[in-house]
């Protein structure tokens, strides 16, 4: 018990090559487009959005707001945690070194599930908006934007936010199209939007009660939760005790935007609930504004997928090579996660990454839909209970960005994320606390009795207060 609770204080020790080290290659610009273009605003809005608005009708918006809300209280944490422990282990990093080694363990291997499952989610609705121009096979045609992915991310990182960035401008347009739209042929008030409502099976209209709409809220906190990977870079901005908040709390700000208006447009201009629940987002663009436009829109989503796909292969990726540098593995599989090609990039862990998110396109969609909630929601957790101990000890004066109300906003999110991870599907529950429950079996066996050789978590010499 004592492992979860004391900070970490283990010497640091070096790479498991001695040398091995990411470069300081871009500024908060760069940072903020590679982490917008990993939360995808459009492949969101377009991909996930349309499931809620089956399940939630015309409560999806307000679903989202709420969700974005608890996501400032998020956003927080990881602002004032990331700068603090400036690591590409991301959560991990934070939480081991402020709530101890197995706190942070199990923090790594949620973030492991959410960074090899969200790829494959996203990529997988590319086939429904390459329709107008060639039919494809919904996993075929993911697995395939992933290896795609996976082959962008071996390049330079730099040359990656210019990529990112081109794609990035194209599924905001395509959001704004939506947007502007939906406002123009809107068939209800804004009372509509929490009005909750959802199509019955009887063919009428059923009401949306508060328990769904918080059921919902792990997939809400999904659809902004790209936001967080800012801290996965802090090892590659310039200055990481500035930038890594400013891009936090910019990109939160943004993706909602992007992704909030476009869902009320949507909302208010369905022609009825029975439309908006079936979730043809794209049948609703072209009935608004004819077959180009659609057309248009579609191709414009089909892309921002595939930029999707390679940010977060390029940040997943990150988090892989950091577990390595770490020695969470056995040090032949430590050597190679830690490998680094010419270009910069840790070729062996984007490939481990990017691989295995292709071949989980052909597994069942509700399935990782639910994992990954249960993830995203109990990585949140355990990151706001090291907020809660951030300001213990050493920690207290260090050189870092601080949240404003603390503590009262990481004990508001415990408890709130605590309700939401009590209401999901219990089958979602037990898969996810199953593979948790392994990867603690293994922190027991091997990395528990080696706790000067192995998850030794670092932090750049260039980083340090």
């Amino acid at each position: 018990m004592t492992d979860t609770l004391r900070p970490a204080e283990t010497p640091v020790p070096p790479a498991p090559d001695g040398s091995r080290r990411l470069r300081r290659s871009i500024g908060v610009v760069g940072g903020t487009l590679l982490t917008l273009s990993c939360v995808t605003p459009a492949s969101t809005l377009f991909v996930v959005v349309p499931d809620l608005f089956g399940t939630l009708g015309t409560a999806t918006a307000l679903t989202i707001a709420v969700g974005s809300l608890l996501c400032v209280a998020v956003a927080f944490c990881y602002a004032e945690l990331g700068t603090l422990v400036p690591s590409a282990g991301g959560e991990y990093a934070m939480v081991s070194t402020l709530a101890g080694r197995l706190a942070g363990w199990l923090v790594f291997v949620l973030s492991l599930l959410v960074v090899v499952i969200v790829p494959p989610v996203i990529a997988m609705g590319t086939a429904d908006y390459l329709a107008p121009v060639v039919h494809l096979d919904p996993a075929v045609a993911g697995a395939s934007v992933m290896l795609l992915a996976t082959l962008a991310g071996l390049l330079d990182l730099r040359a990656n936010a210019w990529i990112t960035g081109v794609f990035l401008v194209l599924e905001v347009v395509a959001a704004a199209v939506v947007a502007v739209l939906g406002f123009a042929h809107a068939e209800r008030g804004p009372g509509s939007l929490v009005s909750m409502q959802v199509a019955g099976t009887g063919g009428g209209t059923d009401p949306v009660t508060a328990l769904l709409v918080v059921s919902g809220l792990a997939i809400a906190l999904f659809v902004t939760q790209g936001f967080s990977t800012a801290v996965y870079l802090s090892e590659e901005l310039r200055n990481p005790r500035t930038d890594v908040a400013r891009t936090v709390l910019a990109t939160l700000a943004v993706s909602t935007v992007i992704i909030l208006v476009p869902v009320v447009a949507l909302t208010l201009g369905a022609s009825s609930v029975e439309e908006l629940t079936a979730g043809d987002l794209s049948g609703m663009v072209t009935a608004w504004s004819g077959s180009a436009v659609g057309a248009f829109v579609s191709l414009c989503v089909a892309l921002a997928i595939v930029n999707a796909g390679i940010v977060m292969v390029i940040q997943n990726s990150r988090v892989l090579f950091a577990s390595a540098r770490d020695r969470a593995w056995p040090e032949p599989v430590n050597a190679l996660f830690s490998r680094l090609g010419r270009s910069g990039s840790p070729w062996v862990s984007t490939l481990a990454v990017g691989v295995p998110g292709a071949a989980l396109c052909f597994v069942d969609l509700d399935t990782l839909y639910g994992v990954t909630g249960v993830s995203v929601t109990g990585m949140y957790l355990l990151v706001a209970v090291a907020a809660l101990l951030a300001r213990r000890g050493a920690h207290r004066h260090a050189r870092a960005w601080r949240m404003p109300l603390w503590p009262a906003t990481p004990v508001l999110l415990i408890a709130v994320l605590a309700y939401v991870l009590s209401r999901q599907e219990t089958g979602h529950l037990l898969l996810t606390g199953g593979i948790t429950a392994a990867a603690t079996l293994y922190w027991a066996l091997y990395l528990r009795p080696r706790p000067g050789s192995r998850w030794l978590v670092t932090i750049p010499e260039d980083a340090r207060s």
